[in-house]
């Protein structure tokens, strides 16, 4: 499974030389040529979901609405999947995520999927970090083992309904730094956040098959390039290095640590022949006009990222909203960024 990002720059550089059908055009050699070429994909959360103002309107973008494209990847979660629920964590069909993300990768798209689970021990939601012992309770020769191998099942099952699991870049585990999941830095020990990694892989592609998955480590950026590795679960699993980096405070000191920790994300990406992406970011409510020309951009334009995903726009909260939408103040700033020449979305992620 091991993937090797040297490797498919090379293919890429060799097709590029060749009829345009020998193009790499799986999901792992598009994000490579992204980055050979130094552009990067835009990704947009729940894109196809709800918007700013609306819910399960099929066909339906924010995105598409203010640029007349979709984005060339969008981000889905499988929260309470895990229970055999019908509706997401964010109140969506499943049914209705399986169709429109088919549905984007039939239009030549990617998808990517995170997961919030529910507290396996606890009960609680995935924020609910009252215990020390979760991850040590699911992992082999613990008390909820078997419960959460249930839940890997139907996580599983999710993701073969999505294009037989092909091409899918599977996100777990994700800001394991921090202390708001319970999965968190000081939720577990590096052991166990590593052998729930080891457990995950191991069922999801030894048993299930999944093997066409692509799956990317994201810490939170609370760590420079040392801490960044400590929990890392091994070149055998990982194909995407991952950063996920918000913005709270000033827009320089974001482009700051933008650049900052994407230098070495980078670096460590290239040592171990990965892939490597922004995968979550975003400023809440978006106040900066020019935030996607001035401040995104700006930061990221250089670093070789393969794509940046910025989170959703809630309909159920109106100034939840990471992403553009018809008559927010930064509309026009987002047509500017689309304009880029290193912006690639749907349109220009299928032009070969």
């Amino acid at each position: 499974m091991r993937r090797s990002y040297l490797l498919l720059a090379t293919t890429i550089m060799l097709a590029s030389c060749s009829p345009k059908a020998a193009e790499d055009f799986s999901t792992a050699g598009r994000l490579a040529k992204a980055t050979e070429t130094g552009k990067y994909m835009y990704a947009h959360q729940d894109d196809l979901n709800y918007g700013h103002t609306w819910y399960l309107e099929e066909g339906r973008s924010d995105v598409r609405d203010v640029c007349g494209k979709y984005p060339a990847i969008i981000g889905f979660d499988m929260g309470r999947i895990e229970l055999g629920d019908s509706l997401s964590l964010d109140k969506v069909p499943f049914d209705y995520i399986v169709k429109v993300a088919n549905s984007h990768i039939a239009n030549g798209g990617i998808v990517t999927f995170s997961w919030h689970p529910r507290n396996p021990l606890t009960g609680g939601d995935a924020w609910d970090v009252s215990s020390t012992e979760v991850v040590k309770s699911i992992i082999p020769g613990g008390q909820k083992h078997e419960v959460f191998m249930n839940w890997l099942k139907k996580a599983a099952d999710l993701l073969e309904s999505v294009n037989g699991g092909n091409g899918i870049i599977f996100r777990p585990w994700h800001e394991n730094y921090g202390n708001w999941f319970w999965w968190g830095g000081k939720l577990c020990t590096d052991e166990e956040y590593q052998s729930l990694w080891d457990m995950t892989y191991d069922y999801m592609v030894n048993e299930r098959g999944l093997t066409g998955l692509l799956w990317a480590f994201s810490p939170n950026a609370d760590v420079d390039k040392e801490g960044y590795m400590s929990r890392y679960p091994g070149d055998e699993i990982i194909d995407l290095f991952g950063l996920d980096a918000y913005q709270y405070g000033s827009a320089e000191d974001f482009k700051a640590l933008l650049k900052d920790r994407l230098a070495y994300v980078k670096e460590l990406a290239q040592e171990h022949e990965k892939l490597y992406a922004l995968t979550e970011t975003g400023h809440e409510g978006i106040p900066e006009e020019k935030w996607w020309t001035e401040v995104l951009d700006s930061a990221i334009k250089d670093t070789g990222i393969s794509y940046v995903l910025t989170w959703r726009n809630a309909c159920d909260m109106p100034g939840h909203f990471y992403g553009p939408f018809p008559g927010a103040a930064c509309e026009e700033d987002f047509k500017a960024f689309e304009a880029l020449d290193n912006t690639l979305f749907l349109d220009d992620i299928n032009k070969r």
